[in-house]
């Protein structure tokens, strides 16, 4: 088999995997997933941090962070941002939440329409009358035939 035949399968695999639905949803899901996170990050950095930082006495958090010393006497200033971890940290509360609330309203949703599927099911199948109904119902007709 030669090289470009090789390459061809090889394309054409790869066009198959991912041409299948679930490698296209989850691309669909990062993809919106990443700019739910943008759009949180700002709420969070934009509108909460500020707003908690009014109640605790004007703290900006972004601005929040130890300095660490100069070991080795570079004269550089190292810092551990210990607000944009605070930052980050509510940040993904926050996304695991919408997730959780998300996850469990379509588990709610499958479960409903679950339910919905059953009863529609045992409606369709209703149970054949035993032999014994079956004689009853011959019993009845006869005699309704001998009264008429």
């Amino acid at each position: 088999m030669g090289k470009r035949a090789r390459f061809a399968e090889i394309a054409k695999e790869f066009r198959d995997f991912a041409m299948r639905g679930n490698v296209i949803d989850l691309a669909v899901g990062v993809i919106i997933g990443g700019a739910f996170g943008k759009i949180t990050s700002s709420v969070v950095n934009d509108i909460l941090m500020p707003f908690i930082g009014m109640f605790l006495g004007g703290l900006d958090f972004s601005s929040l962070v130890i300095k660490l010393p100069d070991f080795y006497n570079k004269g550089k200033d190292n810092y551990l941002k210990i607000g944009s971890l605070i930052s980050t940290v509510v940040d993904f509360l926050i996304i695991a939440m919408v997730i959780f609330l998300m996850v469990k309203a379509l588990n709610k949703l499958k479960q409903l329409q679950e339910k919905k599927n059953e009863a529609a099911e045992e409606e369709k199948t209703e149970p054949e009358p035993s032999q014994e109904a079956k004689l009853l119902e011959e019993i009845r007709d006869l005699l309704k035939d001998k009264r008429a």
